[in-house]
């Protein structure tokens, strides 16, 4: 059977999986191979196909879904966040096709693991609007609407009382202040009741590292809308880009 490869790429590690997109799950084990020092996209290249070279075999000819902490639009990564400055701008999506020989989907970190929650995990079949949050270092986002995915939303970036939300509400502000959940409560109260406020979600998800803890945060909230952690975690990366490669070989971008 011809499983679709998701490599995940972030500040610290690259990581890649086979998928199985009946399942919705790792056809084998995750690969893992640090980051380079010097984040450029021609190294991280190097790093992606010693990646794809492992899993040859089980992937035939299927295209490869890659994911990055950037917004992408059309192929081209217009931010980099922990990762290589030389990123902005780039053909990106180019640069991994022609290292790698065979057609590449590049897509939004925090799009990937919305569109597997909403595929396979939190949200799996919801027939409305779901807005996923991933909470970590900052705070990235995914829109979707029927299935249909509205990239790059950048919804940590929200002016909130004049500030960058995710500077007030991401997990690491947490960490770094040394706040207890029921004091980090109140920021994250008032960033999820703008995003309401603004955008009548059906569904709101919770992701990052922090989600594993939500029972200590979620329930202490005052909402409208539902408001559920993330199922798949540290994989959701990984699978959402499988997903989202699949899907972009059956209708191209017209625009890319």
């Amino acid at each position: 059977m011809t499983y679709v490869l998701g490599i995940d790429i972030g500040g610290s590690g690259i990581k890649g999986a086979p998928v199985d997109l009946v399942t919705g799950d790792f056809a084998a084990e995750r690969v893992r191979i640090p980051t380079p020092a010097a984040s450029t996209p021609s190294n991280v290249a190097d790093v992606v196909a010693e990646i794809v070279a492992g899993f040859a075999d089980q992937i035939g000819d299927s295209p490869i879904g890659i994911t990055i902490p950037s917004v992408v639009t059309h192929g081209v990564t217009r931010s980099a966040a922990n990762i290589d400055k030389s990123w902005i701008d780039a053909p990106a999506e180019k640069i991994f096709a022609e290292r790698l020989g065979r057609p590449v989907v590049l897509v939004n970190d925090a799009d990937a693991a919305g569109m597997a929650e909403v595929r396979f995990g939190a949200a799996k079949d919801h027939p409305g609007l779901v807005l996923v949050t991933t909470l970590g270092t900052g705070i990235g986002s995914a829109l979707i609407y029927r299935g249909v995915l509205v990239p790059n939303t950048e919804l940590g970036h929200i002016e909130i009382d004049g500030l960058d939300a995710e500077t007030q509400a991401a997990a690491s502000v947490r960490e770094r202040l040394s706040l207890s959940f029921d004091q980090y409560v109140p920021r994250l109260q008032r960033y999820y009741e703008v995003l309401e406020s603004l955008f009548w979600p059906d569904l709101l998800v919770v992701g990052g590292g922090i989600s594993k803890n939500s029972h200590k945060f979620l329930p202490q909230l005052r909402l409208k809308t539902p408001i559920v952690p993330a199922q798949l975690r540290n994989k959701a990366g990984i699978i959402g880009a499988a997903a989202l490669a699949v899907a972009e070989a059956e209708h191209p971008d017209p625009l890319a």
